[in-house]
């Protein structure tokens, strides 16, 4: 087994770079569709009422096939899972791009965010065996990982608007084949590989998770057009609840289970989440809201509304690189944790006073630049505790858990706070003074979400201890300056 002295992979920083443009085009296929859907609608037949699915069957796929992707990642090796991953979401990107009915349409996204659900764990594990072993460029690499998030957020925005004005909306999923190319021609060469683990997949578990977490999502992304109080609505969520319990069950009694249940025993990972769940649910309706109140209330286009957003994305991304690292290493994640989630919180309270006749520069850029800076704060030391607490040879699990809390608490917090929106006036289109009060009260049910977490990350995690590491590489992936425990 290596020790921390080993040389370092000379290879580690091209490999962050392939592992943050995953991170990159995970997230910019959630955005970049968005520009195009008024003329999918009318090439593919969409319904009013369906169009909602080209974002929905990529999120369903994405948040249900995680757990599943993580332990494959631990099984098969990590760098075997992220080749399929960008294998099937260029084949799923093919698919969409080349669909000429509605049906096939949704079958690529489902496919892309399948493809997502690979990726995604097994990048964070790569990330893990790169740099695990050393604590400091372990803090920058999650640093430079957590900042292609908003970057592939509002590149998405940008580069949806651009292709839909200037090319067609097939090129939105074309875009990702030729990225998906540079990379499988890249990753054998940089990518460290993982020997193979002895171990069996447990198929009866994976199909119980990943139907109970599709389930519940649908119920959840469903419930602002069907209703909250809908039979329907409530049916689904128990059939989700039911199946997700039904998991658990499995997974208590299985030898080798998809997801060993002791490790919620670990000292931080559930408190992590938690506060990774919360954020993103505050988080992700923020930007959703304020992207409609750019355009429907002060009237500004597509673009010039992602050009809007491009301050508060640098603010993360310059942060994330260059502060958060160096106040984790000073003060320890759970101050950060906290502290940035309060941020965040105070920031959709200052945007919860928009005004129907606002200006960017008064109601929008100070607001969003202070909900950017506790996002900036919150983000890498709650994903560097939640990775680091649980065992190394978990590290796929590990990665598809935290994971699965943000695209959960993405689903749940903007199907919540819609309607919300809704109820308080946001269908209102052409009405400004409504639609400013519907999401006025969006802005404030983000900020409780954050306070909520917030609360629960001072309530939860442990500070640090001065218990020194042991200098193997195994345990790297715990040492203390990310591991909050």
């Amino acid at each position: 087994m290596a020790t921390l002295d080993a040389p370092p992979d000379p290879r580690r920083w091209t490999a962050l770079a392939l592992i943050a443009l995953a991170q990159f085009v995970v997230i910019m296929d959630t955005s970049i569709i968005g520009v195009a859907l008024p003329k999918m609608q009318v090439d593919l037949g969409f319904s009013a009422e369906s169009l909602s699915w080209v974002f929905n069957a990529y999120v369903i796929a994405f948040g249900g096939l995680l757990l599943l992707g993580g332990r494959l990642s631990d099984l098969l090796g990590a760098k075997r899972v992220f080749t399929a991953g960008w294998i099937v979401l260029a084949a799923g990107s093919l698919i969409t791009g080349l669909a000429g009915r509605a049906e096939v349409e949704l079958t690529g996204r489902a496919l892309q965010g399948a493809g997502a659900a690979l990726i995604a764990p097994s990048a964070l594990t790569l990330l893990m065996m790169l740099f695990g072993a050393r604590p400091k460029e372990l803090t920058k690499a999650l640093a430079l990982y957590g900042a292609a998030a908003p970057a592939g957020g509002t590149a998405g925005v940008f580069l949806g608007g651009v292709i839909n004005q200037y090319a067609s909306w097939p090129w939105v999923f074309y875009l990702n084949v030729p990225i998906a190319l540079a990379v499988l021609a890249a990753t054998p060469a940089v990518m460290p590989s993982a020997p193979v683990l002895r171990g069996s997949v447990d198929w009866a578990g994976a199909l119980t998770v990943t139907t109970g977490l599709a389930t519940a999502v649908y119920a959840i992304v469903r419930a602002p057009e069907t209703g909250w109080g809908a039979a329907r609505t409530w049916l689904a969520l128990a059939a989700g609840l039911l199946l997700i319990t039904a998991f658990v069950g499995i997974q208590a009694k299985r030898r080798e289970p998809l997801m060993r249940l002791g490790i919620w025993r670990s000292p931080n990972l559930a408190g992590a989440n938690v506060a990774q769940l919360l954020m993103a649910a505050a988080w992700i309706p923020m930007w959703f809201f304020l992207n409609l109140y750019l355009q429907q209330v002060l009237g500004l286009g597509a673009f010039a509304s992602g050009s809007a957003l491009l301050p508060m994305t640098v603010a993360i991304m310059v942060m994330m690189i260059v502060l958060a690292p160096r106040l984790i290493t000073r003060f320890g994640p759970k101050p950060l944790i906290v502290t940035g989630l309060l941020a965040l919180s105070a920031g959709m309270v200052w945007l919860s006073f928009v005004r129907p006749d606002g200006t960017f520069w008064v109601d929008v850029l100070p607001a969003s630049l202070l909900a950017a800076f506790g996002m900036a704060l919150a983000f890498i030391p709650s994903l560097g505790t939640a990775l680091s607490s649980a065992r190394p040879e978990e590290g796929g699990l590990a990665s598809g858990i935290v994971n699965t809390s943000y695209q959960v608490g993405s689903a749940l917090g903007l199907a919540a706070m819609t309607a919300l929106a809704a109820a308080h006036g946001s269908c209102a289109l052409g009405n400004p003074t409504e639609l400013t009060h519907g999401y006025a009260a969006a802005f404030t049910g983000a900020a409780v979400l954050a306070a909520a977490g917030a609360l629960t990350a001072l309530l939860t995690l442990r500070t640090a201890t001065a218990a020194a590491p042991k200098k193997t590489e195994a345990d790297a992936g715990r040492s203390r300056p990310i591991d909050a425990s």
